[in-house]
């Protein structure tokens, strides 16, 4: 046994030694591997990971915003499988496969409206990308051709390729790729607890915020807009819903300057608010929707844009052609993948477990209120943020080196150690981002509950 231990222990040592010299990891410094404490995931079952020493992490974060139906789901791996023998890749360049026609049906009937044309791509950075592109060449051929420009809001996450950076709103990811994309203009968010008006009236709030759509539409010129991105529940940020009324007036001015409303749902469809796409929760009517993550619940890269009739419409002209293509996008196993995922949630109503049981989160989460640490907590279905303050009354967030000592120093790193995890991050004030697969209860509330409880507790103190 000593041997066999000794043999295991060697292989890690020799991996992480592999990690550190040549793996260059996301969003994460390269001297991260300079610590032993980088775990390694091998393996997941149900809301749960485990690294190559078998320590288990509740997984707040389905992965990154993706694992809706949980982890270890034989049924999607089957699928793959299935569908790797029969035909491992196709491109959808002038050709069509059956995984790809039987996808985009599925999604066109739970779109709202009359979003019926999907355009497949690898991921939400290359859907977003894909919309503005689109858009772009649709202005062009209805006559309009200075309608280029986009309107996004501050703080918003919409990617990270070039021209997604540029409508991306988190100044620390745009300034080491400047100049970018020309066009993208940003307005005001919908943070209502760091508001400085109509902080205590959401109505009046969500018609101020949507009405800086509109100025800012007006100071580029309508008729040089082409775009509003916009994402149901804001991410970055930690986790802004949207106030009464706000969606529907920003579709009220988007029609008025004939501007198109992109609902970018790469976090917010497929479940992660109780329903395939967070428009319908909030019933408003998008031009394009873009997606990617829970559609196939991370078991293979997948995103999309849906594509209204109205906007595909010009395309149909003998001759036209939209010239943009994605090698994977679309790919056969990805589409198999999603339609299991697909099946999977219908089967087992996770929808309707979202719908039951966010209130239930919610309630469990804003018990935290009672920590002087806790400012706010906000968000909708099963995508929460916890907003950390060194002064409740006030609101008085962190200076630059408490942040970095509280929230990386100390945090981060102990939350893991507790077995949760989860998001401490800082774009924009310090937030603790949640977003559990959609197959959880009131078990898992609770251990995320405890457990937050325990590290803020510890975190005030060190201030």
């Amino acid at each position: 046994m000593t041997a066999i231990a000794d043999n295991a222990n060697t292989a890690l040592e020799h991996r992480r030694a592999a990690a550190k010299a040549h793996l260059w990891p996301h969003f994460t410094p390269l001297t991260a591997h300079d610590s032993p404490g980088v775990p390694t995931i091998v393996r997941g079952e149900g809301a749960y990971v485990y690294d190559d020493t078998g320590r288990r992490f509740f997984d707040g974060l389905s992965g990154l915003f993706v694992v809706q139906a949980g982890h270890g789901r034989a049924e999607l791996a089957d699928a793959a499988a299935k569908q790797a023998r029969e035909l491992g890749y196709f491109p959808l360049w002038s050709f069509d496969h059956p995984s790809a026609i039987d996808l985009a049906e599925r999604i066109a009937n739970e779109a709202p409206g009359d979003l019926n044309r999907v355009f497949f791509t690898s991921g939400g950075s290359e859907a977003v990308e894909t919309a503005w592109k689109l858009i772009k060449q649709y202005f062009k051929l209805t006559g309009k051709p200075m309608k280029h420009k986009v309107i996004s809001r501050t703080i918003a996450y919409h990617g990270t390729t070039h021209g997604a950076l540029s409508i991306n709103g988190i100044p620390a990811h745009r300034q080491n790729f400047e100049p970018l994309v020309p066009g993208t203009h940003k307005a005001a968010n919908t943070n209502i607890y760091r508001s400085p008006i109509f902080g205590d009236d959401p109505k009046a709030f969500g018609e101020w915020v949507a009405d800086e759509i509109e100025r800012a539409i007006l100071m580029e010129g309508a008729d040089s807009v082409a775009a509003v991105f916009l994402e149901p529940v804001q991410n970055a940020g930690g986790c802004f819903p949207p106030p009464p009324g706000y969606f529907q007036r920003v579709r009220e001015i988007c029609d008025r300057h004939d501007v198109l409303l992109v609902s970018d749902e790469v976090i917010c469809a497929w479940g992660r608010l109780g329903h395939a796409f967070g428009a319908s929760r909030y019933g408003y009517q998008p031009d394009i929707i873009t997606c990617a993550k829970g559609l196939t619940s991370g078991y293979a890269p997948l995103g999309a844009t849906i594509i209204s009739d109205r906007i595909a419409e010009p395309f149909l002209a003998d001759g036209v052609t939209f010239p943009h293509g994605i090698t994977f996008g679309g790919h056969p196993v990805a589409c198999a993948i999603a339609l299991a995922n697909l099946d999977l949630f219908e089967r087992e109503d996770l929808y309707g477990n979202v719908q039951r049981n966010e209130g239930a989160f919610r309630s469990t989460l804003e018990k935290l209120h009672d920590l002087p640490i806790v400012g706010d907590v906000r968000g909708d279905g099963y995508f929460y943020g916890v907003e950390l303050v060194k002064d409740k009354a006030t609101k008085e967030s962190f200076t630059a080196e408490e942040a970095n000592r509280i929230l990386y120093g100390y945090l981060s790193p102990a939350l893991l150690e507790h077995g949760l995890y989860c998001r401490a991050d800082d774009r924009g004030d310090p937030v603790i981002q949640l977003a559990p697969p959609l197959i959880c209860g009131q078990e898992h509330f609770d251990e995320i509950e405890g457990i937050l409880r325990e590290v803020l507790t510890t975190a005030y103190s060190k201030l």
